[in-house]
């Protein structure tokens, strides 16, 4: 299973690289008195600055993603927010990045995983090879693995790195054999079982004139609850914090002291706008979830560290076990977002410069040229895809939506889909499911309004469904108990998933009161669950509809593994294209359904 990434080009492949611009800033500081280095990257003195460009979670979006999922909240001076429309796409952000690197000798870009995986059915339809092409344009040089690497198993992910036709569907171009990444995929802390080695390349050092930085890549640590079981077996997902620990003594030995982790693993800022000063009022203070306890315990060896995994934006300072302020940095999702991060290098020491490291995010905007290469990539491919994307599935009212922030617990797009998957399930024959549960993750993207192509506005298509619903997954109808449905919402909000709370979308008919001024399991008011207005009874048998991924205990829903009776139906898109052609028509379009199914208490 095990794959070693290619050496496709040298670690120090010198870029085009430059100013950034405007945004918001994170940590500042001065270089030391005295300094003699020299701004955007100069051969000579002392001090070098380095240009850090980083994102992640892009998630194969290719095409400007719609709706929701391309805006942007911005805190204006007086405290009040804004909401930033258009934002993102593959070509602006190749843009972007270009100009950004336009006069800095020393640039490095770096992801912090899920480049690939959830991805719209542009990249999606062909395994994600145009995502991988265009991030080789973009001249990536390294990227941490993130959970959804893993969508199609390791051996896919070995192909991915490595390059290859598809084993089952070959080349999806006449002529062409798809090259795999340039850039080295870093999986330091998945390791295979038996041999207890990495599956990819631990760390990656990139050097320019005797200037080294290491980078260490790692996914969480449970990556395994939230992945399908297959493709990863004989893997094992190690502690964060103590795999970059261990490969920053690594590099260390090796004489390279400037390091920087990539961790598909984030937090939760204080704010959803992507300029919020998450320090303030003090280092951290603005940040919560599981990013701020491994910040705190990675060793001060790193220099800073590049998150993802939450889809938030930031750029926090915590303190490192020493107690010094270090950069920890997202950039939202999307490609929507870009981070510029200096690092100062001290060609004495070898090390960065910690009180001289300075962050900012910046908005991927589409008012610049689009990138023609970029542009070029997408047409081919879309031309492609064009014969399944652009069938028409269904007509809506107006935008269906999928609100990214954290605290939207239950979203009109989550509701549509557990009812589409209700309905599929509930005949006698098909499952008889009573209600349905549906993982929020599972929900990529709204449905907008506005026409993508030519096929008129209201009109979902084919394509526009898949990039909601794109994993494929096979539902089920199983017998679980009441109480362990009860189980089931209080898990929503506890264990694995205290800290970043997962709160299932539900069908019709399913209601209950989510208290968010408490804590753990309490936040569940277990009298309030009801289904068609009848309470749960703990002893009482029901049948529930979900995605075999839930079914399996993913996204920390243990309980869900002791289901009985399973019956498994169609796939999700099925049923999901499958009500969307029989609630609605080019005269009588669906309506985006209502919330208030969970009542929550702030």
């Amino acid at each position: 299973m095990a794959a070693t990434p290619k050496k496709k080009r040298t670690a120090g492949r010198m870029l085009a690289v430059g100013a950034g611009l405007a945004t918001v800033g994170a940590l500042v500081a001065a270089l030391p008195a005295g300094a003699s280095g020299t701004k955007g990257g100069g051969n000579h003195g002392r001090y070098v600055d380095v240009q850090l460009l980083s994102f992640n979670d892009l998630h194969g979006n290719l095409e400007p993603p719609t709706g929701s999922a391309g805006r942007l909240t911005h805190l204006k001076e007086d405290g009040t927010t804004e909401t930033v429309n258009d934002v993102g796409g593959v070509e602006y952000l190749a843009t972007h990045l270009r100009q950004a690197r336009q006069g800095n000798r020393y640039s490095v870009t770096a992801a912090a995983g899920d480049m690939i995986g959830a991805s719209p059915l542009v990249s999606g339809l062909f395994h994600d090879e145009p995502t991988i092409e265009a991030l080789n344009k973009l001249k990536l040089d390294v990227s941490s693995v993130g959970n959804h690497e893993f969508d199609e198993g390791a051996r896919e992910l070995a192909r991915i790195q490595n390059g290859g036709c598809h084993p089952t569907e070959g080349c999806f171009e006449k002529g062409k054999r798809f090259k795999g990444a340039n850039f080295p995929y870093l999986a330091a802390n998945v390791t295979d079982e038996k041999r207890g080695k990495p599956l990819l390349d631990p760390y990656f050092v990139w050097e320019r004139n005797g200037v080294k930085i290491g980078f260490i890549g790692v996914t969480l640590e449970g990556t395994a609850n939230i992945v399908s079981a297959e493709g990863i077996k004989g893997l094992k997902f190690g502690d964060e914090v103590e795999t970059i620990n261990k490969y920053a003594k690594v590099l260390e030995r090796k004489g390279v002291k400037s390091i920087v982790a990539l961790l598909h693993e984030g937090g939760l800022p204080a704010s959803g706008a992507y300029n919020y000063d998450c320090d303030s009022p003090g280092p951290g203070n603005g940040i919560s979830g599981p990013i701020v306890d491994i910040a705190k315990n990675v060793s001060p060896q790193v220099d800073a560290l590049v998150t993802g995994h939450t889809h938030q934006a930031y750029a926090c300072t915590i303190p490192d076990p020493a107690g010094k302020p270090r950069t920890v940095t997202s950039a939202a999702s999307f490609g929507r977002l870009y981070t510029d991060t200096t690092l100062t290098y001290d060609r004495r020491t070898k090390d960065i410069v910690r009180t001289a490291v300075a962050s900012a995010n910046h908005v991927v905007t589409r008012d610049v040229k689009p990138a023609r290469d970029m542009s070029s990539l997408i047409k081919r491919w879309k031309d492609l895809a064009a014969p399944i994307a652009g069938r028409p599935v269904g007509h809506i009212s107006a935008d269906i939506d999928n609100p990214l922030d954290a605290t939207a617990y239950e979203k009109p797009l989550g509701n549509l889909i557990a009812d589409a998957q209700l309905e599929g399930m509930a005949p006698a024959d098909k499952g008889g499911a009573q209600l349905a549960l549906m993982n929020p993750g599972g929900v990529r993207a709204p449905l907008v309004h506005k026409a993508s192509g030519a096929e008129g506005d209201g009109v979902v298509t084919y394509g526009e469904a898949y990039t909601v619903q794109p994993f494929t997954n096979m539902m089920t109808a199983v017998d679980l108990t009441g109480a362990q449905l009860i189980t089931t919402l209080q898990q929503q909000v506890s264990g694995a998933n205290q800290a970043a709370p997962k709160i299932l979308q539900i069908s019709k008919g399913f209601t209950y009161t989510l208290d968010m001024t408490k804590t753990g399991a309490d936040r569940i008011v277990t009298s309030s669950v009801k289904l068609n207005g009848e309470a749960i009874d703990p002893s009482k048998t029901y049948r529930v509809a979900m995605n075999e991924f839930l079914a399996g205990g993913g996204d920390g829903f243990a309980v869900l593994k002791e289901h009985k009776n399973k019956l498994v139906g169609a796939s999700d898109l099925d049923l999901f294209t499958a009500y969307l052609a029989a609630h609605s028509t080019a005269t009588a379009p669906l309506a985006p359904p209502a919330t208030g199914r969970i009542t929550v208490v702030k």
